[in-house]
């Protein structure tokens, strides 16, 4: 893998995902809507140089690595499998995976953000009102300046979607946008020098 230190990442949360639980069948015909914007998004990133990191639920596959990871969320019962297909990481892209709601918690998100030198973070993923938002909510104590893809994430209903959007937007004051609207061109500049203690600062 080629490491490429850029100012912003994207952030994927959750996107490998069976949506085998109470509320999974509201949330796929949303992922499916979500993988139209999402996929055209994270090729761009990719093209411009922006690392994109997937940062996974181990969904209690605490034995897992990525594969067999990926394996258990397309298995063929799976409801989610086609959301994971379409949304399969590429060959230069990061992979964490995290025990908790936050891409933050107990990961090994900092460390690597540190090393990329990033300070700005662009969010998408599933769910919106939770795994996103508890990822941006920490991010935000983490100091990292965030953005929202606001097509590029999805959840149960059009309601929890939106307010976790607004909330974001109100107390946060991240930046919500769509994905055609971010100028991943801009983005994927390098960072010159060596890595800083934090990142971020």
């Amino acid at each position: 893998m080629s490491e490429h230190r850029s100012k912003s990442a994207l952030l994927i949360i959750d996107v490998l995902n069976d949506l085998e639980f109470p509320g999974g069948e509201k949330v796929l015909p949303w992922a499916e809507k979500m993988v139209e914007r999402l996929a055209p998004v994270a090729e761009q990133a990719r093209r411009e140089k922006v690392p994109v990191i997937y940062v996974n639920d181990n969904f209690g596959q605490w034995r897992s690595n990525f594969s067999e990871l990926f394996e258990y969320c397309t298995r063929p019962e799976a409801r989610g499998r086609e959301i994971a297909r379409a949304l399969k990481p590429g060959p230069d892209d990061y992979f964490i995976v995290k025990p908790k709601h936050s891409a933050f918690f107990s990961t090994a998100l900092v460390p690597l953000l540190e090393y990329l030198g990033t300070e700005h973070l662009v969010l998408s993923g599933i769910a919106t009102n939770l795994c996103v938002f508890f990822s941006a909510h920490d991010a935000h104590m983490h100091e990292y300046t965030i953005t929202v893809l606001s097509d590029c994430c999805c959840a149960e209903s059009d309601a929890d979607h939106d307010i976790a959007l607004d909330q974001l937007k109100r107390f946060l004051k991240v930046r919500i946008c769509r994905g055609d609207e971010l100028d991943m061109a801009s983005l994927g500049k390098d960072v010159k020098g060596s890595p800083s203690p934090r990142g971020h600062q």
